[in-house]
């Protein structure tokens, strides 16, 4: 839920809130986030696990890491995000305080607090700042929405026992009829 204030916040504003408070910026608009459930945290070490076996076996130099982990997606000081998971080929965007710019492809799991936010609002800025791909895993809905935004924009659905291929490696699929998270 956004903040009511009348002027934007910045990315001081964030770094500004109490210890364990987390909250994201987006368009100058602060909005706080629930801590994850069980299931939420399980499904994304899974994934992160996945991906980052996959870079290292194919000796890759793009960088997988999870939430909490800062994402400055433009250069306004208005918007910052904690995608659950980040995976990012050029290390030019790196530094200590996290990544500058847009991710490679993002994966966001969805909970109750956040589905308007990634469904909507994420969707728009990921796209908006140069996200090549961008998965939303809803466990309630057993679904997984894949858009790729290289080449040809595109959208699929997949469900919990699909194969799903990443769109940003030739060879990379995840099973996620594999995937445990209960």
């Amino acid at each position: 839920m956004a903040l009511l204030k009348e002027e934007s916040y910045t990315i001081e504003d964030i770094y500004a809130l109490p210890d364990g408070e987390r909250a994201e910026l987006i368009d100058g608009h602060i909005y706080y986030m629930a801590p994850p459930s069980y299931k939420h945290q399980k499904l994304v070490m899974e994934l992160s696990a996945i991906i980052r076996n996959y870079i290292k076996q194919h000796k890759g130099t793009c960088e997988v890491l999870p939430a909490p982990f800062a994402v400055y997606l433009d250069e306004i000081n208005n918007t910052y995000v904690e995608p659950d998971i980040s995976v990012i080929c050029d290390p030019n965007k790196l530094d200590d305080k996290g990544c500058k710019g847009a991710p490679d492809w993002i994966i966001e799991i969805v909970s109750p607090e956040s589905r308007k936010m990634d469904y909507l609002l994420k969707l728009f800025k990921y796209h908006s700042a140069g996200v090549r791909e961008y998965w939303i895993v809803d466990i309630a809905k057993n679904r997984i929405t894949v858009y790729n935004f290289n080449h040809d924009y595109s959208i699929e659905e997949y469900s919990f026992t699909d194969t799903v291929k990443a769109g940003i490696y030739e060879d990379l699929s995840i099973d996620f009829s594999e995937i445990n998270i209960l």
